[in-house]
């Protein structure tokens, strides 16, 4: 701590080259773009816009992503439903099926929402949890919104689209005292084992058709459905058809990542999110640096492996160049750069020099940080704490 009580590491930092590190910067810039094309991409398709926080996990992208479009925002835990309550977004689906030891808490987060005009919207794809939201809902005095899980081929969670258990689940909920059917709900999560625009369109239309046809059904069968939700970002940069759609909830492209850039959802220079590390070992003689950013800074996902093995991140300078190195391997907390050709410029390389490293996965990044340092150019404007827990 400084005199004043403040941390060293926050003290009057103005400059990347002064951060601590390691470090998760945001480009502020390159963010508010991302957040632009996609809100002007749905509305040019027909659909509101309910994006995902996961990625970041902060009320102030969030609300980047909200601005001009009514519909909330969507989370994958309760910590962020309540942050993002907390913030003013009142509005929220939390879009995983919901785990039954957490009925009672979802519940009571809806029933004071609901006090203020607001809302938490929950997945549903099994009748018992149909009915243990329903009971929770009657002793809470309340009536929950939910949707349908559908599985559009991703085969993680959902009913099957063609399936009895799709109109079962909805006559019941329909029945029910504690519960109000908002539609059908879907997540192409399988776009993100394949590669190229062709692929990804592919996949973009199986997601809609998955889940037009299950909405379709319900109509057929004689039950209301409002809503008809879907949505990745590597499905949602080349849908070119949301027709019937009502909704759709990417979340990564705030931020995008290296994963991202190399399954063709988006270009390098669309990656707002950035660690930044220091070279702390220069070892010429066998072409590698040590840098102080590790398993804990990057986290150890591969990336895109069906695509390219680009090693953990794309190595840049504090300007935004690449640099011919690969980080190669990370202990816990730090990583191993080698050198890509000639390794020879690597004498010149000094202890403490600043590197950027564009990560492959920019959700598990913010996670593993306490703070996102948020930069314009290379001036640090603000400091965005994401939340934590579940």
């Amino acid at each position: 701590m400084d005199r004043s009580g403040r941390s060293l590491r926050h003290a009057v930092v103005v400059h990347l080259q002064d951060l601590a590190t390691p470090a998760a910067v945001i480009d502020h810039d390159v963010l508010a773009r991302n957040c632009r094309v996609m809100a002007d991409r749905m509305t040019a398709l027909g659909v509101r816009l309910r994006p995902h926080v996961k990625t970041h996990k902060c009320v102030e992208i969030a609300r980047l992503q909200v601005a001009g479009h009514d519909a909330g925002v969507t989370v994958s835990t309760l910590a962020e439903a309540r942050a993002m309550a907390a913030g003013g977004i009142r509005d929220v689906t939390w879009a995983v099926p919901v785990p039954h030891p957490r009925i009672g808490e979802a519940v009571a987060l809806h029933r004071a929402l609901a006090a203020t005009g607001g809302r938490l919207q929950l997945l549903v794809d099994h009748r018992a949890t149909v009915e243990a939201i329903d009971a929770e809902a009657v002793r809470q005095d309340t009536v929950v919104p939910v949707f349908i899980k559908v599985d559009c081929g991703y085969a993680r969670a959902g009913v099957d689209p063609n399936g009895a258990a799709l109109t079962s689940l909805a006559i019941r909920i329909e029945a029910s005292a504690g519960l109000a059917l908002r539609g059908v709900l879907t997540h192409g999560g399988h776009s993100y084992d394949v590669a190229g625009r062709d692929a990804l369109l592919r996949v973009a239309g199986e997601e809609r058709d998955a889940v037009v046809h299950a909405a379709n059904r319900l109509r057929i069968a004689s039950v209301a459905c409002a809503e008809v939700s879907l949505g990745s970002t590597p499905t949602m940069a080349v849908a070119e058809d949301l027709r019937e759609c009502t909704e759709a909830r990417p979340g990564n492209y705030a931020l995008f990542d290296v994963f991202q850039a190399r399954i063709g959802s988006c270009a390098l220079s669309d990656v707002a999110l950035s660690v930044l590390v220091s070279v702390m070992g220069v070892y010429p003689e066998r072409g590698q640096l040590l840098v102080d950013g590790g398993a804990l800074a990057f986290s150890k996902d591969p990336g895109a492996t069906h695509v390219l093995d680009g090693g953990f991140g794309v190595v840049r300078d504090l300007e935004g160049r690449d640099l011919p190195l690969k980080l190669v391997g990370l202990s816990q907390e730090h990583g191993k750069m080698k050198a890509v050709g000639d390794s020879g410029w690597l004498q010149g390389v000094e202890l403490g020099t600043k590197l950027r490293v564009l990560p492959n996965h920019a959700c598990l990044v913010t996670a593993l940080h306490p703070e996102l340092v948020v930069v314009r150019g290379q001036e640090v404007i603000d400091r965005w704490v994401p939340v934590r827990g579940w």
